[in-house]
């Protein structure tokens, strides 16, 4: 089919009048900066929104079991020694050790979770155990050259 000339008027697709092509909404264009002076009391609802927007998927997963406040508390205690620069092993011992028995207790739900866990624990595990190997290898040669030395 040739291009209509500019005295012919364009036959029209009859497929293409039922496609419905999506509304885009307009881009923010406004900075979080400018949004903080349009709006100096902080509306939390605005906050809450860009919070569950930018939110990960695995938050999202953790916070929709049955696990959600535990979930919260764990990721507030991390941010907090994140922010402070502490030890968030020693700091979170307690949240993180409440957060599992939690999941495991929901383990229905959050058995993906816990299935991952356990495999990265295993690994964890099986690479200790070949540094450990050749950490021992290493002294055992050590040992020999310097028993060599000696005669």
């Amino acid at each position: 089919m040739s291009p209509p000339t500019p005295d012919q008027e364009p036959q029209q697709n009859p497929q293409a009048d039922s496609i419905q092509s999506p509304i885009q909404e307009p881009m923010n264009t406004t900075s979080p900066d400018q949004e903080m002076q349009q709006n100096p009391q902080g509306d939390t609802n605005l906050e809450q929104e860009e919070e569950e927007e930018g939110e990960c998927g695995f938050c999202l997963f953790m916070k929709g079991g049955g696990c959600k406040d535990t979930f919260v508390g764990w990721e507030k205690c991390i941010e907090e020694a994140e922010k402070n620069q502490e030890d968030i092993v020693e700091k979170c011992f307690e949240v993180t050790a409440a957060l599992k028995k939690c999941m495991e207790a929901h383990s229905d739900y959050y058995e993906p979770v816990l299935r991952a866990e356990k495999a990265a624990e295993a690994e964890a595990v099986e690479q200790l155990e070949k540094e450990k190997e050749k950490e021992e290898g290493g002294v055992v040669e050590g040992e020999k050259a310097k028993e060599e030395e000696k005669a």
